[in-house]
């Protein structure tokens, strides 16, 4: 096929004119592209007076090659349709594989060894979607935490209560694998070529149910409420897991174990501390969610044309360097959408965001992050970063009330180092409440006045965005692991057999990348030829 990049459309243009205007690039007639898909779709807001679609689209010609010659535009170019090719499985062993979590990682890995007919058992700590659905609503209306079923754990992982969103900095082949699943188990369309996809959260109930559906339908296992309890292993090499479910510990011969725990996990990651898996320090950050009005950010971005239905919600990605010695950026940013509760442990405050598929919700919101490194960890022992992510949690708990509700602050107030009396015209979203707070009590120093100056820079960068009634909540901990399972070349930890996977092996960072990672280890799996 012949792809052609940079098809340009107005915002009242149709689709339609992409076989037209095809046609021309071409210099064939309409009639002879057989196909035409679209490759790529994003938006050009550069210049505010002349927003428009930029695309990348795959023709399907009888006489490709001959017409390709030619033309001498670097626009066009021959491209093969991606095809993704399940490895060789080199396995000697007869044991099914064992995958420890069904978030994203845990999820394709599950499906490509399931895919490859070795029957996976997957066990995961929370319930299925519908009734975790359940138990994060009880939190969010009455504050009645399930340490076991809530935002972080649960089938779906974190992601499942997200934005959706499928954007990613790494390039892998795998990628469009990933797409095409999640496309196949209910995703919309769009996500096969927007420059920016998302689901939405509330369509990704629907996708985690049915990935979970096709793999039991290949033969795997999808054991819910079962939480990983002890690894059995000898000489170096593992040999089964013990896991509990309803007061009762079940014991599971295997000699795979792909470890997609999640980077809330934390009890997880001391037991595997304590068996004696190595486990370093890894930098993560800290930040607050940042509320604006939607309306603010679509005319920040798109000017004239901000309630253009061709465009949808408007949304950023900003970050500064160099402030107090540290960075700063925003994260996960959640056009039309709203700030999440996201405490897994009892007497702590986490937020986060999400938005649903149309992205219609009056607010905008983002986290605002600061980077913490190693050094600045409160000693050196390996899990220092994680009992850090709970001491900030735990005190803005208590700030807030000691009742769930989360500490927030005005920018302007916090800005100007003032305790915010009353809310302006932003009204926060967090579903279990905000109490107004002077955030530098739960937050960092170094946090909070990083915070602060990339909040005046960003504000150049996009107007409004140090608008004073805009709301700080926090904290925002849970972006990254503070620690990293150490894996070597062949993706296996310090036991023979064991594959840290995912954001809390300290492998990745949103959805694309940790489901990426989850196919590297099912291929390691598939790969591996030693008969333990």
């Amino acid at each position: 096929m012949i792809r052609i990049n940079e098809i340009k459309l107005l915002l009242d243009e149709n689709e339609c004119e992409l076989t037209k205007k095809a046609a021309k690039i071409l210099k064939i007639k309409e009639n002879e592209i057989k196909k035409l898909t679209i490759f790529k779709k994003s938006v050009d807001a550069r210049k505010k007076d002349n927003i428009q679609f930029i695309y990348a689209v795959d023709v399907v010609l009888d006489n490709e090659k001959q017409v390709f010659k030619k033309l001498n535009n670097s626009k066009i170019q021959i491209a093969e349709p991606y095809v993704y090719k399940l490895p060789e499985n080199k396995r000697k062993s007869n044991l099914r594989p064992v995958v420890v979590g069904f978030g994203p990682a845990g999820m394709f890995a599950g499906l490509i060894l399931a895919l490859s007919g070795l029957k996976p058992i997957i066990i995961e700590r929370g319930k299925a979607v519908e009734d975790r659905q359940k138990d994060v609503n009880l939190f969010w209306e009455k504050k009645e935490l399930n340490p076991e079923s809530n935002v972080q754990f649960g089938e779906g992982g974190a992601g499942t209560f997200s934005d959706g969103k499928l954007t990613t900095g790494i390039k892998s082949p795998y990628i469009h694998k990933i797409l095409e699943e999640l496309y196949e188990a209910g995703a919309p369309e769009e996500i096969l070529y927007s420059s920016k996809p998302h689901i939405g959260t509330d369509q990704l109930a629907i996708v985690v149910k049915n990935i979970r559906k096709k793999i039991i339908s290949l033969g795997g296992e999808v054991r819910l409420e079962c939480k990983l309890e002890k690894l059995i292993s000898a000489n170096g090499f593992i040999h089964g897991i013990t896991y509990s479910h309803n007061g009762k510990n079940i014991d599971i011969e295997t000699d795979s174990v792909i470890l997609a725990i999640g980077h809330s996990a934390r009890d997880t990651v001391e037991m595997l501390y304590n068996s004696g898996i190595k486990i370093i320090q890894k930098p993560f950050s800290v930040g607050a969610r940042i509320e604006h009005p939607q309306s603010l950010i679509n005319k920040a971005q798109y000017g004239k044309f901000a309630n253009h239905k061709a465009l949808g919600a408007a949304d950023y990605k900003l970050s500064c360097h160099k402030l107090h010695e540290r960075g700063a950026y925003t994260f996960c940013m959640c056009p039309g959408g709203t700030v999440v509760a996201a405490a897994s442990e009892k007497g702590g405050v986490v937020v986060n965001g999400m938005s649903e598929l149309a992205r219609d919700g009056e607010n905008a919101n983002s986290a605002l992050l600061v980077g913490i490194e190693p050094e600045n960890f409160p000693s050196e022992h390996p899990l220092a970063g994680i009992y850090y992510q709970r001491e900030i949690e735990q005190k803005a708990f208590k700030i807030a009330g000691s009742n769930y509700n989360a500490p927030a602050q005005l920018v302007g107030d916090f800005l100007n180092g003032k305790l915010s009396k009353s809310l302006g015209n932003v009204k926060p979203t967090c579903p279990t409440g905000v109490t107004l707070c002077d955030l530098t009590e739960c937050l960092p120093n170094a946090v909070s006045e990083t915070m602060k100056s990339a909040i005046v820079e960003m504000n150049k960068k996009l107007e409004g965005f140090s608008l004073y009634d805009a709301v700080l909540t926090a904290p925002e901990t849970r972006s990254s692991s503070p620690v990293r399972i150490l894996r070597d070349d062949f993706l296996q930890c310090s036991v023979n057999g064991v594959y840290p996977c995912g954001e809390g092996a300290g492998y990745a960072g949103g959805i694309i990348s940790a489901a990426n990672d989850g196919i590297k280890c099912a291929h390691a799996v598939l790969e591996d030829e030693h008969d333990y």
